[in-house]
């Protein structure tokens, strides 16, 4: 793959925070950023130089940032595919827009972890759910097919009649067994075209209502099981030739051994859970999706000092402006702020770096968050 020239644009389909700080961390290469997204004022629109606001099947805005960038890639799976394979036409798409196809439906992607021998949770098309929940037990979680994350279009199943109260879940549903874990992990990694792969130190996750609450990184489990964690989402990033970042959720089962991991999901772009790498790594999940789609050498993945990334939720508003001035008087402290306008509860207004041995458990983060709160 020839190496994108500093100079050229990168097109970014989706303007949140994710593409906000794609742009950031591009701009020091060289690179300028176009980002499509769904409303004036998005995140990544306020800081690209140039931001389309346009709903996704609009051809003249098509046809503008096909001619506006070099390279396009997607801050966002939900990206239509359609629109992706229409135009790789025009220009490349990195990530390759087939891998739509596979992580926008939560069954296909199931589907291709079994078809390749990767381990996961138990799951059944729940097209007729009582005969689904029946083959699999309880508990369970039914989750929309399509468009759910943060917790949304999921609904635990746990006692009988449960499955009766949940509503219709438009294009279909999978039924997936509920395992007894003991953490969440998540592996940030880079692919290049050449099959070139970086991985970052596994991160640890903390899950509160479906949303991501805190990131520990490194890791707190053997140093096998890191290396099985980092081994099976290489081996899933191969797969699927993924270009760019990605992420593999995991689930750890407390044991020893490669068969005590279980693949949650896929995200095929930067992710929540990698921000610790920003401020942590020597290169950021950032500057290395830019690096990966653009062809240039990858960068360090090594980190520096333990770190913990605590999302800001629009809840932490409720009492007006959060205190600032408590964390950014902090040298072990960062702040990220991602330029929305409207905290609601639930939505992901920011994010704080803590780094050094305070960032080792969640004690400091607690805290932290307590005294941003008026």
């Amino acid at each position: 793959m020839k190496s994108l020239r500093p100079g050229a644009t990168i097109g970014l389909l989706g303007a949140g925070q994710l593409g906000r700080m794609l742009a950031l961390e591009g701009a020091p290469l060289g690179y300028r950023f176009v980002c499509w997204g769904q409303a004036p004022g998005e995140p990544a629109a306020q800081v690209c130089e140039l931001s389309l606001a346009a709903p996704f099947d609009d051809e003249a805005a098509r046809r503008r940032f096909a001619e506006s960038c070099d390279v396009a890639t997607f801050e966002w799976e939900n990206v239509p595919a359609a629109l992706a394979k229409r135009l790789a036409k025009d220009l490349p798409v990195r990530p390759a827009p087939a891998i739509l196809d596979t992580v926008q439906d939560r069954l296909i992607q199931r589907r291709f972890l079994k078809e390749h021998g990767f381990a996961q949770t138990p799951f059944a098309d729940a097209a007729a759910p009582a005969a689904a929940l029946e083959r699999l037990g309880r508990p369970c979680i039914l989750k929309s097919r399509r468009h759910g994350y943060d917790g949304k279009g999921q609904f635990r199943i746990e006692k009988p009649g449960e499955l009766s109260k949940v509503p219709a879940l438009p294009g279909g549903a999978v039924l997936e067994r509920r395992v007894d874990f003991k953490k969440e992990l998540s592996v940030i990694l880079a692919r290049w075209e050449n099959g070139d792969v970086a991985t970052y130190p596994v991160a640890e996750n903390v899950h509160e209502n479906g949303i991501l609450r805190a990131t520990l990184a490194p890791a707190r489990l053997p140093a096998e099981i890191a290396q099985a964690a980092a081994a099976l989402a290489a081996a899933i990033a191969e797969a699927l030739k993924h270009v760019g970042v990605m992420a593999v959720e995991l689930f750890w089962l407390g044991g020893s051994g490669k068969d005590q991991l279980l693949v949650n999901e896929i995200a095929p772009r930067v992710h929540n859970s990698g921000h610790y790498t920003l401020g942590a790594c020597a290169t950021s999940q950032f500057e290395q999706h830019i690096r990966a789609i653009a062809g240039l050498p990858p960068g360090s993945t090594s980190q520096r000092e333990p770190a913990a990334m605590i999302n800001l939720l629009g809840e932490l508003w409720a009492g007006g402006e959060p205190r600032w001035d408590v964390v950014l008087a902090r040298p072990d402290v960062r702040l990220h702020l991602y330029g929305k306008a409207q905290p609601r509860p639930g939505r992901k207004m920011g994010h704080l770096l803590l780094l050094g041995p305070a960032a080792r458990d969640l004690k400091e983060a607690d805290s932290l968050l307590a005294a941003l709160r008026r």
